[in-house]
């Protein structure tokens, strides 16, 4: 039922914003140089890695590390990338990771390759056997502001607790945050 959910709903969302999409993509491309895309290297179910797109909101000479690691991150941002990160916008790409089953709506945010330290706590809690998601149980009580063991408590209890209206609960919630804004620290 949710790969159905999934597939049917990233189709319709993907054919529904292909024309905002492609106004991004033209903004992006008009105002920093390099690819419209960034694709990085995620961890997907049973810690196997996946390429995840994003629409580019960093230069392309930021180092590839999570965001909070990096000095000064605001300085790495594009001209439009502060506006896509505040809207959330920069995830639509993984709409197609959502198509092609490498993600789901709902589920832990996939982990950077090379964020070991929520790697090994994941697995050690049972979480890499489920699809990482656009949004979970962690993004939408707290996001960026979390510590690595509070947010693996939360995806733990997004893992014994999902159901169907669970995963509706989160869209809800997921969108009421992204309209105000919260939780975004960079």
């Amino acid at each position: 039922m949710k790969r159905f959910f999934d597939t049917l709903f990233s189709c319709l969302l993907l054919a529904c914003l292909s024309v905002p999409m492609l106004f991004l993509a033209l903004v992006i491309k008009l105002t920093s140089p390099g690819p419209v895309l960034y694709w990085s290297d995620r961890v997907g179910r049973n810690n196997t890695l996946f390429r995840m797109p994003k629409f580019r909101s960093m230069r392309i000479d930021t180092p590839a590390v999570a965001t909070h690691l990096l000095a000064d991150p605001d300085r790495f941002l594009t001209p439009v990338g502060k506006f896509l990160r505040r809207t959330s916008l920069d995830e639509l790409p993984q709409l197609l990771s959502i198509l092609k089953g490498d993600m789901s709506f709902v589920g832990p945010r996939p982990a950077l390759f090379n964020q070991d330290d929520l790697i090994e706590l994941r697995t050690q809690k049972g979480v890499h056997e489920i699809l990482p998601g656009l949004t979970g149980w962690a993004q939408i009580n707290g996001r960026d502001e979390l510590p690595i063991p509070a947010k693996v408590e939360l995806d733990e209890h997004y893992l014994k607790e999902r159901s169907l209206l669970f995963d509706l609960r989160i869209i809800l919630l997921t969108f009421l945050k992204v309209l105000r804004k919260e939780g975004i620290t960079h």
